[in-house]
């Protein structure tokens, strides 16, 4: 299984972006996935994740970010508004046959795309 995320870029504050997320290989429809970040200097955090059609949420997205799934793509989302500063990272995508959130730990997720760059800057 491979997870290619792509969709970042710079965006001004109060800007929109869609990330994606597409997976290649035998994943299961049944899988969990996930969206975190990094920014410069800090750990990855939780940023959102996708059972089913329930969906979980960061404190800090809930409300602007929006995660959604086209299962017959393969394909995950993020569709993220009204961006700040704050919301510059790198974004990945996981997968997992769990739902570990909230606690993780993150890093026992089986599967992880590449990052995708976030910038949000005037």
């Amino acid at each position: 299984v491979q997870l290619q995320a792509s969709g970042g870029g710079l965006v001004q504050p109060g800007g929109s972006l869609r990330l994606s997320c597409a997976a290649s290989g035998g994943i299961e429809s049944s899988y969990v996935t996930y969206w975190f970040r990094q920014a410069p200097g800090k750990e990855r955090e939780f940023v959102a994740a996708l059972r089913w059609s329930m969906t979980y949420y960061a404190d800090s997205v809930k409300g602007r970010f929006t995660m959604s799934g086209d299962s017959t793509k393969k394909t995950v989302y993020l569709r993220m508004n009204s961006l700040n500063a704050e919301d510059t990272a790198v974004y990945y995508c996981a997968a997992d046959s769990r739902l570990i959130y909230p606690s993780g730990p993150w890093n026992t997720l089986r599967y992880w795309g590449q990052g995708t760059q976030v910038t949000v800057s005037s």
